[in-house]
């Protein structure tokens, strides 16, 4: 797992133009990757859907366990979400929408 997280970039949050350009050398590369999201929620719904994991996890016989959680807050909802779409998707969709400006089809 590789995560980029620009920081400091300006008065704008939004992150996808970097997360763009990220991807657009990854694709020079001939790597394969993906850039993906997992899933968003509650604070709680996520914390208890992680500890069920756990749970099931071992259940199935695994002795431990090693999880790396990066969880990311925002203070208010995002004004320019598609209604019904999350905030993952839209943040995807955006990425992909400036990679398809330049022809980057791998992300």
């Amino acid at each position: 797992d590789f995560c980029l997280i620009p920081m400091g970039t300006g008065h704008d949050p939004s992150v996808a133009e970097y997360i763009a350009e990220c991807a657009r050398i990854l694709d020079k590369s001939g790597l394969k990757y993906q850039v993906r999201t997992v899933f968003q929620g509650s604070w709680s719904a996520v914390s208890k859907a992680i500890h069920d994991c756990h749970a099931a996890v071992h259940a199935k016989g695994a002795p431990r366990i090693a999880t790396d959680i990066r969880i990311g807050t925002r203070s208010q909802p995002r004004a320019d979400t598609v209604p019904g779409e999350g905030e993952n998707e839209h943040k995807l969709r955006r990425v992909q929408d400036i990679l398809g400006k330049d022809g980057v089809g791998s992300a």
